[in-house]
């Protein structure tokens, strides 16, 4: 955990905006004081899901994509923590833990050109480093009975996402991950785009659902290899939304019914929805409100073990933007997730 730091309460005070009469998401939160024996301290909690930052852009570099999802975390949880407290947000379900700290790792991307085919063989190295603290983190959360909700980085972390579960739960987890791409390209060094593929081939990934893919951007090799394998499964945007030949809810269930046989993570990569500023922002995507629609829908089932939610860029006039539809998505899987028993 020696990449960890912590979110203390002269942080959240200084990112809070109170205001008579109203009561802040924030208010209500738990931090924690000391960063060992975070296991044994999880256990105690009387609290449900455990948010952390993963501000790096290493991955999406690693994968000649566009840098600067590096700065989702700070942007979001300033949003997060001035929402209003009320029956619809149980904050205090909630730990913000903190982020991982890969300043290091960023630093060092700007001594490297993408151009360099050298370079990027260096980046990919520094992936698989990050990927050990975010299955570590993963598995001790999962491990203490906790659903973690990370946010920001590239698509990357699914890969520490899955692993770290996988490895809690002591079995193969399941993920349904809304997307253009499939993230599942060749095992050529780690990077954003092969997340998912690495966790299948290691064994932590064993069924897989790719919700909204974009035929333009997806490759004829990939399209075979899901339609031959039993265990991968898709659907496309334009069959959906432009086509219309699947409709979008009995797709939901379609998708259910393939992950849902045993725990299952959510991933949301921003590059789905329209016009978010991202690693590859779409001009033609999903909205928001068929993004939440579909978070409501997988939240609501008793398998889910985490959300991921990646791949956004929140700097410059674009942050508050970024942050407020992202703290929407969080506090709709808290809000659907709480309330699937009730």
């Amino acid at each position: 955990m020696d990449k960890l730091v912590l979110f203390d309460n002269s942080t959240l005070n200084n990112l809070l905006n109170t205001r008579s009469g109203e009561t802040k998401f924030g208010e209500h939160v738990t931090t924690l004081t000391s960063v060992s024996n975070i296991y044994d301290t999880l256990i105690t909690l009387d609290v449900d899901y455990v948010i952390f930052g993963l501000p790096e852009s290493v991955g999406v570099f690693a994968n000649h994509g566009k840098s600067g999802t590096s700065s989702t975390w700070e942007a979001t949880i300033k949003i997060l923590l001035n929402t209003q407290s009320n029956n619809f947000n149980p904050a205090k379900k909630v730990l913000v833990l903190g982020h991982l700290d890969f300043t290091t790792e960023q630093e060092m991307l700007l001594t490297l050109n993408q151009d360099n085919p050298k370079h990027i063989s260096k980046s990919r190295k520094l992936v698989a480093q990050i990927d050990k603290h975010v299955v570590d983190l993963v598995t001790t959360i999962v491990s203490a009975g906790k659903t973690p909700i990370a946010i920001g980085g590239g698509h990357n972390n699914a890969y520490g996402m899955i692993k770290g579960t996988s490895l809690a739960l002591k079995q193969p987890v399941n993920s349904i991950n809304f997307d253009a791409h499939t993230d599942f390209r060749a095992l050529e060094g780690r990077h954003s785009g092969n997340g998912f593929s690495y966790a299948y081939a290691e064994g932590f990934l064993k069924r897989y659902f790719a919700f909204g893919l974009h035929e333009n951007y997806t490759s004829s090799d990939i399209f075979s290899q899901f339609e031959e394998n039993k265990h991968l499964d898709y659907n496309t945007y334009e069959a959906i939304a432009v086509r219309q030949q699947i409709k979008f809810k009995k797709e939901l269930r379609r998708a259910e019914k393939h992950i849902n046989t045993t725990n299952f993570g959510i991933e949301i990569d921003c590059d789905a929805i329209i016009n978010t500023p991202s690693s590859a922002q779409t001009s033609s995507g999903f909205s928001a409100e068929k993004t939440r629609q579909f978070l409501h829908h997988f939240a609501n089932l008793d398998n889910v073990s985490y959300l991921h939610i990646c791949e956004a860029i929140a700097k410059n006039k674009k942050a508050a933007q970024v942050g407020k539809l992202v703290s929407y998505l969080i506090t709709d899987f808290i809000r659907s997730n709480s309330n699937k028993n009730d």
